[in-house]
């Protein structure tokens, strides 16, 4: 349906809904030829957007879904800032370094009261995680050259429950192989033992996880990095550590604070963490932080002369707004350790409370641990008449995303349903999301018995109508619900793994 320009100048004074732009599907391959009044726009979108999830109501995710309207507003201040123009913006880069200082001081850096930190904001984990592996890999490759010796086959150790999308994109773009330590039944992190042993001259770090994906667990940083000082002593080499603390950098400072995973650790030499996580900053914010400056390779900085300011860079990306960063900073300076502390205890606390309502249904196991990211990891005791996944399913029907998910191998027979707790899910939603995983185990185990009503009032419509079809599910059959599960379950569409955002 094409509109004159005289259609849309009349039509631009009236109600959406009383205008032809309701009866016009929006473009999904072409730019349109004719422009439309922004309130049409504004309102067509919006409400094609209401068919998305509830944000709120996502807890597959770590991500940040609420933050105070006084930081919404600063957001929204700073939204047309270039982030990398620091000559036009340089309170905003003032206000990066600050948070690189805040987070490296937060990891113990060795740092003297005024020697400034190195480190980078990036737009998450996955940026950060290839920027310290490329230091690791150029610091190797350049020892091996001044050695003499063969660079071309670098590998980085890792457990297989790393975030897969993050470190083999690294892997595959740097040509890193990557060595992963299996997993086995109830034990989901990698085993430092086992992580040592993979460990040869040519890997460039082995990289520890604090917060997994899968469980939430912390891995033994500590126990890996004094293995590996044993092996280093041996065999001359000098392979360090990178903690991966995506999710657990803002967590273990303030609700472990004696736990030893970080820069206290002398073979730990980079930390990645994400500020759209636990930072509790908007999606598109995370951060690196080197040891010393000696730890990440001056070649891999860039001196950009840009609008006639030298502008050195170590990013992926260029041009990119200032808002998570002022986000970042807005939260540390609001919250402070007090208020961090108090966010993580109430996440924590609210953890239990599902944990302890999930456990009392008696129909699951809890995968996940009291001690690492506030989240329950918990599968089926009984998976043999139905499944995780159609837990996931029918959870969506009250509006909770909940994904339902295999483990890396080699505990890939397992299968879990993970719920995160972040900030912004309180202790009321913590007990109405048991009240509903009760009410869809219930419904779940009555289905066997509403499928053969159906089946017998299809049987009985069938003889009334002198019909000859025959019914594949019998009375006999009845002692086999198994069989009548199944037939449901080709109404269901086959989904076998959910993947939740990390």
């Amino acid at each position: 349906m094409v509109l004159s320009h005289a259609a849309s100048d009349t039509d631009a004074s009236h109600s959406t809904f009383a205008s032809p732009y309701v009866r016009t599907s929006l473009p999904r391959f072409k730019m349109p030829g004719n422009s439309i009044p922004n309130e049409a726009a504004y309102q067509i979108m919006h409400d094609e957007l209401m068919l998305d999830g509830n944000s709120r109501l996502n807890l597959a995710s770590f991500l940040t879904t609420w933050m105070e309207p006084e930081c919404d507003k600063l957001i929204m201040a700073s939204i047309n800032k270039n982030y990398v123009e620091k000559h036009a913006y340089p309170i905003t880069t003032e206000l990066q370094n600050r948070c690189v200082n805040m987070i490296a001081n937060l990891f113990n850096a060795p740092l003297g009261e005024t020697e400034t930190a190195v480190g980078v904001g990036t737009v998450g984990s996955s940026e950060a995680i290839m920027l310290a592996g490329l230091a690791f890999k150029r610091k190797w490759q350049n020892k091996r050259k001044e050695k003499g010796k063969p660079f071309d086959k670098p590998n980085i150790v890792t457990g297989a429950n790393v975030h897969e999308v993050c470190w083999e994109k690294f892997a595959r773009y740097f040509e890193v192989e990557l060595k992963e330590v299996k997993l086995s039944e109830g034990y989901y992190v990698m085993d430092p033992e086992k992580a040592v042993e993979m460990v040869d001259e040519n890997t460039i770090c082995v990289a520890a996880i604090l917060g997994s994906t899968l469980n939430g667990e912390f891995e033994d940083v500590k126990l890996l990095n004094d293995l590996l000082v044993l092996k280093n002593k041996e065999t001359g080499w000098d392979t360090p550590i990178h903690v991966d603390a995506a999710s657990g950098g803002f967590i273990a400072p303030f609700l472990y604070p004696e736990l030893e995973w970080d820069f206290r650790l002398p073979l730990v030499k980079s930390i990645n963490v994400s500020g759209h996580k636990y930072g509790l900053v908007y999606e598109g914010i995370g951060w690196v932080v080197w040891r010393t400056k000696e730890d990440l390779p001056e070649e891999l900085i860039f001196h950009v002369n840009y609008l006639g300011v030298d502008q050195p860079t170590f990013t992926l990306n260029f041009s990119k707004g200032s808002s998570q960063v002022i986000a970042q900073y807005y939260q540390l300076i609001r919250l402070g350790h007090e208020g961090y502390r108090n966010v993580m205890e109430n996440c924590r606390e609210n953890m239990i409370v599902l944990r302890e309502g999930l456990e009392k249904t008696e129909k699951f196991n809890i995968i996940s641990k009291d001690e690492g990211v506030p989240l329950v990891a918990f599968s089926l005791k009984d998976s043999s008449s139905h499944t995780e996944f159609e837990i996931s399913d029918m959870l969506r029907r009250y509006g909770w995303i909940v994904p339902a998910y295999t483990m890396p191998p080699n505990a890939q027979h397992i299968t879990v349903l993970r719920v995160v707790i972040r900030e912004d899910f309180s202790r009321t939603l913590a007990e109405r999301l048991v009240i509903d995983i009760e009410k869809v185990m219930r419904e779940l185990d009555e289905l066997p018995s509403r499928v053969v009503h159906k089946i017998s009032l299809g049987e009985e419509k069938s003889e009334a109508n002198g019909d000859k079809l025959r019914v594949t599910v019998k009375k006999s059959d009845m002692e086999t619900p198994r069989e009548i599960i199944n037939d449901w379950k080709k109404l269901v569409p086959d989904r076998k793994k959910t993947n939740g955002i990390c």
